[in-house]
């Protein structure tokens, strides 16, 4: 498995990177990576249902639809996302849960108790979630990725999902709202003491990469950078795309 950490916080590049790396060959991957504040939808939602227009755009809040189906999130600077990108294996179902397993270890070998709930996500004891997942499935295929909720403005969070209006197109897929709480409160409160953003970042990454038994992170290639630049001008960045509903 090849572990990638992007040098980019561009999530229309960083949504092109996840489709590059599950189309453009057969290699396994986890791609980490931190999205500047913007607003991610799943491939079946409608945007007017999801976030509230006017807001992302006076706060310059991109929207962008990715490659998957589930529910709408918000990325920024304290949010790390992970995306694991498999061939498909006999006997294990697209649908288990069992991607989350290094996630789980990284954040228990760092002291955070975590569960997997019945979405396939991830929820501390006291009732709340710190990590949504979605799950894009073809051709032998699977990319399983997620949200890490570690120092993300909750504030601007609520704001950015929460539309003026009434569900307006009732054949998209409405998200499901659930409690979230970030990471670093949780720390706080439990022991009073807590790592820097960029230091959660470090630490989870190295655990993984040891539960993954893999040395080092793996860089972003030019020639990859140049293929994804491209998938992410002609898709990603298209009000075609990320309007479409």
């Amino acid at each position: 498995m090849q572990i990638v950490f992007s040098p980019y916080t561009i999530p229309e590049f960083n949504l092109a990177a996840e489709e590059y790396f599950f189309s453009a060959n057969c290699e396994e991957y986890l791609f980490l990576y931190v999205n500047k504040p913007s607003v991610i939808i799943g491939s079946n939602q409608a945007v007017a249902n999801e976030a509230d227009m006017d807001f992302c755009s006076a706060n310059g809040i991109p929207i962008v639809r990715r490659l998957s189906g589930g529910g709408a999130v918000y990325h920024d600077e304290g949010n790390l996302n992970y995306c694991f990108i498999f061939n498909r294996e006999k006997g294990i179902s697209p649908l288990s849960p069992h991607f989350l397993q290094p996630v789980v270890f990284a954040l228990n070998f760092m002291g955070i108790p975590v569960k997997i709930g019945k979405r396939k996500d991830l929820w501390l004891a006291d009732g709340h979630k710190i990590s949504g997942t979605a799950s894009h499935v073809s051709r032998g295929r699977e990319l399983h990725h997620g949200t890490l909720l570690y120092d993300v403005d909750l504030e601007q969070l609520q704001k950015s999902l929460t539309p003026p209006f009434e569900i307006t197109c009732k054949k998209a897929t409405p998200s499901v709202p659930s409690p979230v709480k970030n990471i670093r409160s949780f720390c706080e409160e439990a022991s009073g003491k807590t790592l820097s953003t960029v230091d959660f970042f470090l630490s989870f990454t190295k655990a993984i990469l040891g539960y993954c038994n893999v040395e080092r992170l793996s860089p972003l290639l030019f020639e990859d950078k140049t293929h994804i630049d491209r998938l992410s001008r002609n898709k990603y960045a298209l009000r075609e795309w990320n309007f479409k509903m």
